[in-house]
Parts: structure tokens; sequence; C-alpha cells
């Protein structure tokens, strides 16, 4: 018989976003992936198929996760896909050169389980419950290279490097997994380091607010000239790349944006 989760508000804040899928039974698959590990938001970004949801071949895929189907929310582009998190990792089979940090899927479940902005204990900052994305491309094309330089870590799944390559199911479901081994003290995580309770901890940056700042930032490079907006070369990706590295918080993205400021009244003098 079949048990009921425990601890579904800390299973809750890890979603699952997949973009421009194409076929309908994947996301079906999808759906089943993540609930037999416990998880539930889905969410979908252009979906080849407006009902995907609602196609049988979904349906049939989804094989009893039809609540979860059923909850998928489809959305147009990923900057409302990603609303409310404050950590985003992109999943990809392709290296990038400007990528951010590349994780493995077991280093990024150490990670939520227990360090930095991304842990989902059940942390919240101002009321504000953090929650952390995993994003999933196309089957055919992956993920574009301006999706993942938003993102705070790629992860890469280590695999037979004469065959790497995963059906999208098969990937949701090594993530979910490990989330699931690092999050569930039943399934084995005590092998995940508890969170640090030392020293200072601000609140976190969310993805809207570290985007926001890149703008202002991009912005104020031009104005000193230091950055030609109409052949930017690979200033930004490689910024981007930096800080990403960093896991910001609310008060330094403010920094930042202050230093933004200022350069862009004095350019303006």
């Amino acid at each position: 018989m079949n048990q009921p989760e425990t601890n579904t508000s800390v299973f809750n804040r890890l979603r699952f976003v997949l973009v421009e899928t194409s076929r309908a039974g994947n996301i079906g698959a999808v759906a089943r992936a993540i609930k037999t590990m416990g998880f539930s938001d889905l969410v979908l970004v252009n979906p080849r198929f407006a009902d995907a949801v609602e196609d049988p071949e979904a349906i049939a895929f989804a094989s009893g996760a039809q609540d979860v189907l059923n909850g998928a929310r489809i959305v147009t582009d990923i900057k409302q896909a990603l609303e409310g998190c404050n950590f985003a990792a992109a999943v990809s089979a392709r290296l990038r050169e400007f990528s951010p940090p590349v994780w493995t899927p077991r280093a990024f479940a150490s990670h939520i389980a227990g360090h930095g902005p991304g842990h989902l204990d059940g942390r919240v900052d101002n009321e504000r419950v953090l929650t952390t994305a995993l994003i999933f491309g196309n089957e055919r094309f992956g993920l574009p290279n301006q999706i993942v330089e938003q993102c705070n870590v790629l992860i890469n799944i280590p695999a037979n490097p004469a065959y790497s390559s995963l059906n999208l199911a098969q990937a949701a479901q090594v993530l979910a997994y490990e989330c699931r081994v690092a999050l569930d003290p039943a399934a084995g995580a005590d092998t995940a380091a508890a969170p640090s309770t030392i020293g200072f901890h601000g609140d976190a940056a969310s993805l809207a607010q570290i985007d926001g700042m890149y703008a202002h930032l991009e912005e104020a490079l031009v104005a000193i000239d230091f950055l030609d907006a109409d052949n930017p070369k690979k200033l930004m990706p490689r910024l981007k790349r930096l800080f990403a590295r960093t896991a910001l918080e609310t008060e330094e993205v403010n920094i930042l944006r202050g230093i933004a400021s200022h350069i862009l009244k004095r350019a303006r003098r």
C-alpha cells in the first residue's frame, strides 16, 4: 500500500520546468517520474501543443500521475516560469563555453538539501518561500544559451561519453531521485550536510532581482564606454558566470545596483 508523502512543504518547493517540449508523451512521462519521487510542481514553457496536458499520449505516459499533469502550469516565457524562484539550474548534456558553474546531479541535490540560497529546508526570507527550479530543454535542441546564462548552475549528468543522450523523462528521473535521497531522511539523507547556522546569512536574491541587476550593470558599463553595445562580445556572459558562483544575497544585489546608479549619475554630468 502506498504511503502518503511526508514533509510535503519541502518537496513542493522544487519546480520542474520543461521548455518547448515537442512530445506530449514526454510531458506525461516527466509527470510520472517526478511524482514517484514525491514532487509535483511542473511548469511548461511554450509546449508544442497548447493542450499538451490533455493529450491522450500525455495521459497514457503519466500512468497514475494525472494529478501532477492536471496541475501543470503553461506559461509563455522562462521569466514567468521562474517567478518566485531564487535559484535555477539548467540541465544539459552539452557544455557551454560561458556557462555557469557545472554541477553533477548529486552536488545539486546536496546543495538544495542544506547549502546556500537554494536549500529547501523550510527557510523563508521576508515571508517569501524559497523555490528552486530545474530547467529541461527541448528534446532535440536542448536549452538555448540565453536561458543557461540566466541560471545559477548547469547540471551535467555523468554518462557514457560515447552515448550520453538521455531522454527527457530519464533526465528528470535522475534529478528527482537524487533530490529525494538528499531531502528524505528515510531515503538516506544523512549523506547530505546539514545547513550551517554559523555566521551571517542574508536573504537570498531572487532570479528577478539578479536579472534586473545585470541589466542595470550593463547600462552603466555602456554609459562609461567600458562595454560597446553594438559589439558586446562575451563581457556580460562572463560577468554572469562570475556572479553565478557567488550565491548573491539581496543586499549584495542592492549594493551592485547602487554602484551602477552612481556610475550612470556621473556619466550623465
